[in-house]
């Protein structure tokens, strides 16, 4: 049987992605990372690939900039990478870029994006200290299918974090991060055994 080919987007430390190459070394993922693709030099979650043997690439937002439309032609090139590689589904692991039609519209239903908070309370940049400010008493993580709203796309799955008295957004993101490990590797998973369809907003996980 052929194994799901993962394309995995990074611009950080990479605690997803090492979180999601545990899983696929220890079969509980039946996927195979095909590339690991970086915007930022050096990063990291970079090095982390490296060390597992996987093929890395960094490709330099400044090559386009001279372009007409920069984000665009940006992703373009991180297309025609992720097809070089036969990717079949994208995997955004903490990556700083919002990604534009070009890619959305070669992998519809097929990038997922995991975000800390439960969408679609609190999208965007710092979830956490957004929820915080909120008074919330539940926070936790999401993994959607990405679309070209700022973490708009239809809800694969969402795990609930307990906001607890006292709690920073430094406190409050440990905890969510160490939720996430366990959600996004399973995600790609019921991706890989063709368990997800998508009905507008909804995503419906057929039962084995």
């Amino acid at each position: 049987m052929n194994m799901l080919r993962l394309g995995v987007l990074v611009s950080g430390r990479g605690s997803n992605l090492q979180a999601i190459m545990n899983e696929i070394e220890a079969g509980t993922v039946k996927a195979e990372i095909a590339v690991v693709i970086s915007n930022k030099q050096g990063v990291p979650a970079l090095e982390r690939a490296e060390r597992h043997g996987l093929t890395t690439v960094f490709l330099d937002p400044k090559s386009v900039a001279d372009t007409p439309n920069p984000r665009q032609a940006y992703d373009q090139k991180l297309l025609e990478t992720l097809q070089h590689h036969q990717v079949q589904l994208v995997v955004l692991a903490g990556y700083m870029k919002i990604v534009t039609s070009v890619l959305i519209d070669s992998y519809e239903s097929r990038i997922m994006n995991i975000h800390p908070a439960l969408l679609p309370s609190f999208p965007g940049l710092d979830a956490q200290r957004q929820a915080l400010n909120h008074g919330v008493k539940v926070s936790g993580c999401t993994v959607h299918f990405v679309t070209e709203g700022m973490d708009t796309g239809p809800i694969i799955l969402q795990r609930a974090v307990p906001v607890e008295e006292g709690d920073t957004a430094d406190t409050l993101s440990e905890r969510i991060l160490k939720e996430e490990h366990g959600l996004l590797p399973r995600a790609i998973q019921l991706f890989a055994e063709g368990r997800l369809t998508v009905e507008g907003r909804v995503v419906h996980i057929r039962d084995v």
